[in-house]
């Protein structure tokens, strides 16, 4: 099956770039700023990826990111994701980047955009990989801290086609940002959001109704109201679903008793995605065999998540179709 699932044309959706940061670049990075780390080695560091919950993950998280400081770091970072994103099969990225992680350590929005940038146009041209950039909002800062960085950002709207919310859920739902988006969408920015992660269901309905996301990042909690699931299967609403992750942080308890294979035969739009891999333990492969090995799916059902993948994205229809062709093909070829 892990053939299988190589060959398969993915997109990657919801991956936040800071979340490829492995513990050997950090370590090699740090030592290239002078930055003093809390852990001494790679190993050490490794060993401190035991989370209890979402806040845990984001408090070593964001001292990592301490590490980032100049543009070829934000290249560095990005390019090797792509490598390994590549190998795994992933032939369309929709990256997400927290640039007030960044500016708030005196690091302009520019020198974080130009290396990421940079990585993304290298890769399109020499391994095939195509991309949308999305700019995350931290929701745990103001939402006046989010329009001052959406506004620092508009510059560089031929490079951005999409906003976020991420990081801390419980306690700042979507509404919060409801201007900032709306300012987004008047500006031709497209809208996603993390919902449903850690936080109700209402916070789904929040970022459906008042934020007019595109797609829910996580979304798993919105199960517990029927009406919800009964609405996103109807709207094909897509469910941007990173199952390691979820164990990790302690959602579900085991991948056995995740609830995707439920959520993708009542017909939602789910997908899979590795949403901070080097903290997760493991990039999209990894998280497509997990959940194939624990939840019994299909080649059917491994096809029909990719499948999902690209119509979710971002890509012009033209694009979509012809990935979902080669998924197809592939399909039949491998049956």
């Amino acid at each position: 099956m892990n053939a299988y699932i190589v060959g398969l044309p993915k997109a990657e959706l919801h991956l936040h770039i800071e979340g490829t940061l492995e513990p050997e670049l950090t370590v090699q990075l740090a030592r290239k700023h002078g930055v003093r780390l809390a852990y001494g080695t790679v190993e050490e560091l490794r060993e401190a990826y035991q989370f209890a919950d979402l806040q845990s993950f984001l408090d070593i998280y964001y001292a990592g990111t301490d590490v980032l400081r100049d543009e070829s770091d934000f290249y560095e970072l990005t390019h090797e994701y792509l490598l390994k994103a590549r190998a795994q099969g992933v032939v369309h990225v929709e990256i997400s980047f927290d640039a007030q992680t960044h500016t708030r350590r005196g690091i302009d929005v520019e020198t974080v955009i130009h290396g990421i940038r940079r990585a993304l146009i290298e890769a399109e041209r020499e391994l095939g990989i195509t991309h949308r950039l999305i700019l995350s909002f931290l929701r745990d800062l103001s939402a006046a801290d989010a329009m001052r960085t959406l506004e620092d950002a508009l510059v560089h709207t031929d490079c951005i086609n999409a906003v976020g919310l991420d990081s801390a859920e419980c306690g700042h739902p979507p509404s919060k940002f409801a201007d900032v988006f709306e300012h987004a969408r008047h500006e031709g920015l497209l809208a996603v959001a993390h919902a449903g992660e850690e936080g109700p269901p209402s916070y789904i309905y929040e970022a459906l109704d008042t934020l007019l996301v595109r797609r829910i990042d996580h979304g798993v909690r919105c199960e517990e109201d029927p009406k919800l699931v009964e609405r996103l299967a109807l709207e094909r609403m897509p469910l941007t679903v990173c199952p390691l992750s979820n164990i990790e942080l302690k959602v579900f308890n085991r991948l056995e008793n995740h609830n995707l294979k439920r959520l993708l035969e009542h017909g939602l739009c789910v997908t899979v995605n590795s949403d901070d891999p080097a903290y997760f333990g493991g990039y999209v492969l990894e998280n497509y065999l997990a959940v194939e090995q624990a939840l019994g799916l299909s080649k059917d059902q491994l096809a029909m998540l990719a499948r999902n993948s690209f119509e979710a994205s971002f890509l012009t229809p033209p694009e979509k179709q012809r990935w979902l062709t080669a998924i197809d093909t592939y399909s039949r070829m491998h049956k």
